[in-house]
């Protein structure tokens, strides 16, 4: 039985045990990446069909790493709002060199 989870903090460890291969991450900051630049794209050229592709930028990638690296069910198929969310934290703060303290702290190792 899946464990419910109440609020985003209790949720986040989870998201990271979820995403535990490096390879995962990788595919995820190359989904995200990709949305933020279609987001930015759209907004400069005003082709709001660009916004179209975001979703397939950002899942294709995301679902092969749990597909064929993670084997696991994405976190989005059960917490849509929270996976989003947690996919731009991990996202930001693999940017900014502050992940490897969040999954640490997960007892997620670094592989």
């Amino acid at each position: 039985m899946e464990r419910k989870y109440s609020s985003f903090a209790e949720f986040w460890p989870f998201y990271l045990g979820e995403h535990s291969k490096k390879g995962t991450r990788a595919l995820h900051y190359i989904g995200t990446t990709l949305v933020v630049a279609v987001a930015v794209a759209a907004l400069i050229s005003g082709n709001w069909w660009w916004l179209v592709v975001m979703p397939l930028a950002g899942y294709f990638f995301a679902w092969l790493a749990h597909f064929t690296l993670e084997h696991n069910r994405p976190a989005t198929f059960t917490y849509p709002a929270w996976s989003l969310a947690a996919d731009f934290k991990m996202w930001w703060m693999w940017l900014t060199g502050r992940l490897g303290r969040e999954l640490d702290a997960a007892g997620i190792d670094r592989n």
